[in-house]
Parts: C-alpha cells; sequence; structure tokens
C-alpha cells in the first residue's frame, strides 16, 4: 500500500510526481552530505514524508498564510508542506550552507515557487510570518526566543499564529514552562507503530 496516498487521497499527479522525485533527490544527494539518517532511507516515507505532512492534520492553512521552516536541515518539514500546500509560502532557513545550497537546488528541480531557502542563524531573519514549524531543532526552552519576535500580529487561519513543532517522548518536563502549550498525538490520525509517542506541539502568540 502507498501510505502517501492512502493517508492524502487527494493529491494530484502533478504533487504525487514531485513526492516520489523528492525521495529521489534527497536518496542522491543523502550520499553525498548527510541529510538524513542513513538507516531512516528505508522508511522515508513514514518517517520523513507523512511525518512532516502530519502538521496539516493540525491545522488547514489559509492561502497566503507564510511559514518558517527553523533549522530545515534537508528541508523537513518545509519542503513536503510546500508540495502539499502550493499556495502557502515556506521560508526554509538553516545555518549550514551546504544543506541549504541543497534544499534550494531541489527546490528548483522540484519547481516549487512557494519556496525561500536561506543560509541564515535564525537570530537574523527579521521577517514576521504567520507560523514556524520545525523538526527536532532544539528544547523548546532554546527555539521559543529565537522565535517570539517573528509573528505576524493579525491572524488568517482559525487558530492563532505560532510555534508548530513535531516531538517525541515524554515532554512534560521541557514544556512545564509553557503552560499555554498544546500537544497533539500524531497517532491520533496516522497509525503506524513509529508514531505512537510523536507529537506536534503548538505554542500560540
Amino acid at each position: 500500500m502507498n501510505l502517501l496516498t492512502h493517508y492524502f487521497p487527494d493529491l494530484n499527479r502533478k504533487q504525487n510526481d514531485q513526492f516520489n522525485e523528492f525521495e529521489s533527490l534527497v536518496k542522491k544527494w543523502n550520499s553525498k552530505i548527510n541529510l538524513i539518517s542513513r538507516k531512516d532511507i528505508a522508511n522515508f516515507q513514514i518517517r520523513h514524508l507523512i511525518h512532516s505532512l502530519s502538521i496539516s492534520s493540525f491545522v488547514k492553512f489559509s492561502p497566503k498564510t507564510e511559514i518558517l521552516d527553523l533549522g530545515t536541515g534537508g528541508g523537513f518539514p518545509g519542503i513536503p508542506l510546500a508540495i502539499l500546500l502550493p499556495e502557502v509560502k515556506f521560508y526554509l532557513i538553516d545555518r549550514i550552507k551546504k544543506k541549504i545550497n541543497v534544499v534550494s537546488e531541489i527546490s528548483n528541480v522540484l519547481k516549487l515557487s512557494n519556496v525561500e531557502s536561506i543560509n541564515v542563524n535564525a537570530n537574523e531573519f527579521d521577517k514576521k510570518v504567520d507560523f514556524v514549524v520545525s523538526r527536532a531543532v532544539t528544547s523548546m526552552n532554546k527555539f521559543v526566543p529565537l522565535v517570539s519576535n517573528n509573528f505576524k500580529r493579525e491572524n488568517i487561519n482559525k487558530i492563532r499564529n505560532g510555534i508548530l513543532c513535531l516531538k517525541g517522548g515524554d515532554l512534560k518536563e521541557e514544556l512545564k514552562k509553557f503552560r499555554n502549550a498544546e500537544i497533539y498525538n500524531i497517532h491520533t490520525n496516522f497509525t503506524e507503530k513509529f508514531f505512537l509517542d510523536k507529537k506536534i506541539v503548538y505554542i500560540p502568540f
């Protein structure tokens, strides 16, 4: 079974082609630069594509939403979300130049006009966005101060602008200072064993 089309049955042919090509490109580049763990290659669809796309099950982003993917690494979760949501703008940033160069090349090959890849430190990115997404970049104590000034005041989505982080494990200690944090269990909608301890942490601003 193709789990991607199982969970996202409304993908059109162009998107399916982009996801297939994205997987091929990541595998090609991963032999040259460490974009993702090599042990995850065989489970790319679950551990990278669907995991990244699980954010879209938490909030249905409105067209023209602007999203910052901080510490994008190999383009996760930004590129999968950009393929799924062509009317949403994504800024993919990372301090490691060689990774951003690869992400930029991949975005160009996939013709993702809604993606801008930038080699910059988090505290140097001064554009206002609606949401900041990330995948286990650092602890929330360090992450929140990096982006607290990057949010637009006006809201165009059904939830307030804020942080959406993909996290795993027990988050009680990490989130004890963030009383307004909401935790969404990914396993609610995505039933593979991998997702049992995976969560989306939402902190509104």
